[in-house]
C-alpha cells in the first residue's frame, strides 16, 4: 500500500475499492496479533496538525471523526496518510519478550529513534534514554544483563556487526569514542508523558578524542563524522 511514494499512496487511499481492501487486511493483521483497533499507536509527530501529537489513534478518531470505533480509527489513519503521514509510538511489546530478546548474545542495544529537536513533538523516550535505561533498569535494578555484557552489546558487538574496524573497543589506533558513566546513578529521565529529558549519571562523553559532554554539560564541539563501511558500500 505504501509503495511508490506519496502520489501512489494517495491514489490507493482515494480509491474506494482499494481502501476497503486495505481496511479488511489491516483488521485481519491486527486480529492475528490479538488487537481490535489502532489504540496501541500514539502520534509522535504529525507536521500537518501538531495538536494531535501525543494522542492515541483512538483519541485522534474521536477528535476528527466523532467516534472511537475501529473503523473511525482506520479513517483517521487514512486522513493522516493523505496529509503526509506521521511518526508514531507503538505500545504492544511485552516485558517478557524484551528480556528474552535482550539476553540473546547476538542482540545489540540501540535506539531506532531519529534525530530529535528538543521540545518538538512527543517522540518515544528511547530517543533520549535508551542506553541509560538498559544500564539503570536492566543491569542495576533487574539484573537481566551483567554490566560487562550490556557494554559489549552497546559497543564492540554493533561495531563488529557493521564492520567498523577502528571502533567499538578502547585500544591503540582506534577512534577515542568514550562514554564515562556512574553505574550507581546512571538512569533515563525521559518518559512517554514527558519524553524530552536527558539521561542522568553520564558526566563525560568523548567523540574522536574531543569532549562533547564535560562535567554533565554539552560542549560546542562537533568532532563526529560520517562513517562508511563495507556493508554500506556493497549496497
Amino acid at each position: 500500500m505504501l509503495e511508490g511514494g506519496q502520489a501512489k499512496i494517495s491514489d490507493r487511499l482515494n480509491n474506494p475499492e482499494s481502501w476497503q481492501r486495505i481496511k479488511r487486511e489491516m483488521a485481519a493483521l491486527l486480529a492475528e496479533r490479538g488487537l481490535q483497533d489502532l489504540s496501541f499507536a500514539n502520534v509522535a509527530m504529525f507536521a500537518a496538525d501538531p495538536s494531535l501529537n501525543g494522542l492515541s489513534m483512538k483519541q485522534v478518531a474521536v477528535r476528527r471523526n466523532g467516534s472511537d470505533s475501529a473503523d473511525a480509527q482506520f479513517e483517521a489513519a487514512r486522513e493522516m496518510l493523505l496529509q503526509g503521514g506521521a511518526s508514531m509510538v507503538y505500545h504492544f511489546m511485552s516485558d517478557a519478550d524484551v528480556d528474552r530478546i535482550m539476553k540473546h548474545p547476538q542482540v545489540a542495544i540501540a535506539s531506532d529513534a531519529s534525530v530529535i529537536t528538543f521540545g518538538e513533538g512527543v517522540p518515544h523516550p528511547r530517543g533520549y534514554g535508551d542506553n541509560a535505561r538498559v544500564l539503570g533498569v536492566y543491569v542495576r535494578s533487574r539484573r537481566v544483563l551483567s554490566l560487562e555484557e550490556a557494554i559489549r552489546k552497546m559497543t564492540s558487538l554493533p561495531a563488529t556487526h557493521f564492520k567498523l574496524g577502528n571502533r567499538g573497543t578502547i585500544r591503540q589506533g582506534y577512534a577515542a569514542d568514550v562514554v564515562v558513566f556512574d553505574p550507581v546513578t546512571v538512569a533515563d529521565a525521559a518518559t512517554f508523558e514527558a519524553p524530552h529529558a536527558y539521561a542522568r549519571g553520564i558526566p563525560y562523553v568523548l567523540v574522536n578524542g574531543a569532549f562533547v559532554v564535560r562535567n554533565g554539560t554539552q560542549t560546542d564541539a562537533r568532532p563526529g563524522q560520517v562513517i562508511a563501511n563495507s556493508l554500506m558500500e556493497r549496497k
